[in-house]
């Protein structure tokens, strides 16, 4: 049975001259803009300081709300090390052993944060237990301080990282939520310090600290969560698999369309096997696969390897 293969080079093997000439300008799906690491970078830096501002403070003013949104914050200084370094190794061209190259370096990133962050905040919750039982003196005045300190640095963080296209990268994304949950966090932190010094009420700090380990658990879920379907190579999140295979068999000549698999690559690419069965002299192959992979771009699809099939005889 004559079939026919066709996908991008990825730089190892020439494309065939035909599918060269017919490439949509905007279809060189491996040619992704390099990633700016100034958003990773200072990120760090920032959070890294807050991180142990907040650390001292939450201990010498008796605070276990602010031990927390540090605990938060040393976990998103991992997880910014943990993206950084898996961005980098992302961009590594592909090699006869890795044949997709690494871009599931950031997949593992983004699960290695998200069970940093759950721990951090089982830890948190717990001693907010022990602490309502027996409440510990706390100064409001420092904490409320620090809380504004984190406030204004996670949302700086965040700011940085809104331009470099973290709404189609997991990983950027989670650096993005986890940043911008924090300065949550803070303010939550800041209103419980304002409330403990209005009242004189010492539990409130133990209870807002319960509350920022449940909202950080859930936060941490979330991205394990995501990260084990992109992991077990589930349909990535904005993707329509329907609108995807429906799309194929609306294409002029396409008789019928199975074998289709969806999964992603990366955090920000996705990939696309499909079998497409035509009928004869209906389109010139190349004009058919050319259309193919313009409407799959469209939907989403970074990289398509399809065959076709002619159809079977009839009896």
């Amino acid at each position: 049975m004559a079939h026919s293969h066709a996908h991008d080079s990825d730089g190892d093997h020439p494309p065939h001259p035909a599918v060269e000439r017919q490439r949509l300008p905007h279809q060189s799906l491996h040619q992704h803009a390099a990633r700016n690491p100034a958003a990773f970078r200072t990120s760090v830096l920032l959070n890294s300081a807050l991180s142990g501002l907040q650390l001292v403070i939450g201990m010498s003013f008796g605070s276990l709300a602010l031990i927390g949104d540090a605990l938060h914050n040393l976990g998103d200084v991992a997880g910014l090390l943990l993206g950084w370094g898996a961005e980098h190794l992302s961009r590594r061209p592909a090699n006869r052993r890795f044949t997709y190259g690494f871009g599931r370096t950031t997949q593992l990133a983004t699960l290695m944060n998200g069970a940093l962050i759950v721990m951090a905040a089982a830890i948190v919750i717990s001693e907010g237990i022990q602490r309502l039982q027996r409440p510990v003196e706390m100064h409001p005045g420092p904490v409320a301080w620090a809380a504004m300190a984190g406030i204004v640095v996670n949302l700086l963080s965040a700011r940085l990282f809104s331009d470099g296209g973290h709404d189609h990268d997991l990983n950027r994304r989670a650096a993005a939520v986890h940043l911008l949950t924090d300065a949550a966090v803070s303010a939550a932190v800041l209103l419980s310090a304002l409330l403990v010094n209005l009242t004189g009420l010492a539990w409130l700090d133990p209870l807002t600290g319960i509350g920022v380990g449940l909202a950080v658990a859930w936060t941490g879920w979330e991205l394990l969560r995501q990260a084990l379907l992109v992991t077990l190579d589930a349909v990535p999140p904005g993707i329509d698999p329907e609108a995807v295979e429906q799309a194929l068999r609306n294409l002029e000549g396409v008789e019928d369309v199975h074998h289709v698999h969806i999964w992603a690559m990366s955090t920000s690419q996705t990939a696309l096997t499909a079998h497409l069965v035509r009928r004869q002299l209906a389109v010139d192959d190349m004009e058919l696969l050319h259309r193919a992979k313009a409407h799959l771009a469209s939907l989403g699809i970074d990289h398509a390897t399809l065959q076709l099939e002619p159809l079977p005889p009839t009896a």
